[in-house]
């Protein structure tokens, strides 16, 4: 998930917000107004809604820190991290790669929920330095600020550590099903389906907690079971698209033969004449005899149609020097992986500081639904 508001770094690692979070910040926020008036009204409007507002930052900062736990062990072990992504149903962290090593999904699925457990713990602690009372009225806004974040930090903790993957609990059961059986892939599909299972019962329980007068509370659990149903499915069929390309470079499905046009060409000419027509969307520029970079559909989509007349395919192309070349031996997998990094869909193939071809999402697609079809 990309974040579409940049925040800050911490490590080198970009901190963002996704849309979705403003609605649930409000939401947490107008939840806690409400809590803190029904149990504490001495303390005043201002008050209740400055120490909501303070209490829903430290709950998104408490869950950035237990995405960081996961971000820090993945650079450990050498795996390069993106980004953490603030949304509507709590964070995540963009680890570029997967684990290589079962050592390594196990802590870096278990120390997310440690790491919730111990600020969850610690604020408690607080809480009952401040003469917290779970039960109790007319408390001090630290206290019942503390006792809040607590309480919720170790329902994260427990939450996260249900054996359903995505979730951290569904990472260790996989890694704990890789280390028994030394297969990634029959662990990460084993893991896939016990995620299903559960997302299942949340969306059942959910549905049946709505319906019989739990009002937002069944529908908010109903919804959180839809979302790990989709990201299970989603970690299974990545899992089994892996599977299909295993062995395949780059090289067995390259373009070789790339249709080419003029550095001066106008981009009006170039739609009409070669992207409507050929239904080609991908085209090497030659300058003087030499491949001067890519021009694409989406090149030509980034620019004004009223431009199209008067600027050159040479002004939209990505220059071959700003593009992530591959080389024919790479794995389709890795290269996929440059793409999504990148935001591309397509690579240069570079073989002897010559341009051997043009590999696209495109061409990997197609591999993807003839293998899928042959062993349907």
């Amino acid at each position: 998930m990309q974040a579409q508001i940049k925040l800050f770094r911490v490590f080198g690692i970009q901190i963002g917000l996704h849309y979705s979070w403003l609605l649930i910040a409000v939401l947490v926020v107008l939840s806690l107004a409400g809590q803190f008036a029904a149990t504490n009204p001495q303390w005043g409007p201002t008050m209740i809604w400055a120490i909501s507002i303070l209490t829903a930052l430290l709950f998104f900062a408490a869950i950035v820190v237990h995405e960081l736990s996961h971000a820090t062990i993945a650079k450990l072990r050498g795996l390069p991290v993106k980004s953490i992504t603030l949304f509507a149903l709590g964070g995540v962290a963009q680890i570029e790669k997967d684990a290589t090593d079962a050592k390594t999904e196990f802590w870096m699925g278990i120390v997310g929920p440690i790491t919730s457990a111990i600020i969850g713990a610690a604020c408690l602690a607080g809480a009952f330095a401040f003469g917290w009372d779970p039960s109790g009225r007319h408390q001090s806004p630290a206290a019942s600020m503390l006792g809040w974040l607590g309480v919720i930090n170790v329902a994260l903790a427990v939450f996260n550590m249900v054996p359903g993957f995505p979730l951290d609990g569904g990472r260790v059961l996989r890694a704990i099903i890789w280390w028994i059986t030394g297969n990634a892939s029959k662990a990460t599909r084993i893991a896939a389906r016990v995620g299903q299972g559960i997302a299942f019962l949340f969306i059942i329980v959910g549905l049946f907690r709505f319906f019989n007068g739990a009002g937002f509370g069944g529908l908010w659990l109903a919804f959180i079971g839809w979302f790990l149903l989709d990201a299970a499915r989603s970690s299974y069929v990545q899992q089994e698209m892996v599977q299909l390309l295993r062995g395949v470079r780059v090289g067995d499905v390259m373009t070789k033969e790339c249709p080419t046009v003029k550095v001066n060409l106008n981009l009006q000419t170039f739609v009409d004449d070669y992207l409507l027509r050929s239904g080609q969307r991908c085209f090497l520029v030659d300058e003087d005899g030499h491949n001067a970079g890519l021009v694409t559909a989406h090149q030509v989509k980034d620019v004004d149609r009223e431009k199209w007349p008067h600027m050159t395919v040479g002004e939209a192309m990505l220059p071959l020097s700003k593009l992530h070349a591959v080389k024919p031996g790479t794995s389709v997998s890795d290269a996929l992986e440059t793409m999504s990094r990148e935001d591309v869909n397509q690579l240069p193939v570079i073989s002897n500081n010559h341009l051997a071809g043009i590999v696209s999402r495109g061409d990997i697609l197609r591999l993807l639904q003839t293998r899928a079809e042959l062993q349907s």
